[in-house]
């Protein structure tokens, strides 16, 4: 995973301006909040979660043999997305 460093906020950042943060989540779909310059949260757009929602219910939707062979088949649809 790609991130860019403009989608990396401090915690403290995050604290001081979080309308700013959230408006800079709108613009990456996400931003990674740092605490102690170590991962700490993620702060997603609403568009992204409802977004990841839809997979989400959707995998859950699934039997675990379908979910298995949909895990199993996720690397050569990355391969095709990259």
């Amino acid at each position: 995973m790609k991130i860019s460093t403009n989608a990396i906020v401090s915690n403290s950042d995050m604290i001081k301006s979080y309308k700013a943060c959230r408006e800079k989540a709108e613009v990456f779909g996400k931003i990674f909040v740092l605490k102690n310059n170590q991962p700490d949260a993620v702060l997603i757009s609403s568009e992204e979660y409802e977004r990841l929602s839809v997979l989400i219910e959707y995998i859950d939707s699934l039997d675990e043999s379908e979910r298995a062979a949909f895990i199993e088949g996720l690397p050569a649809l990355l391969a095709k997305k990259g």
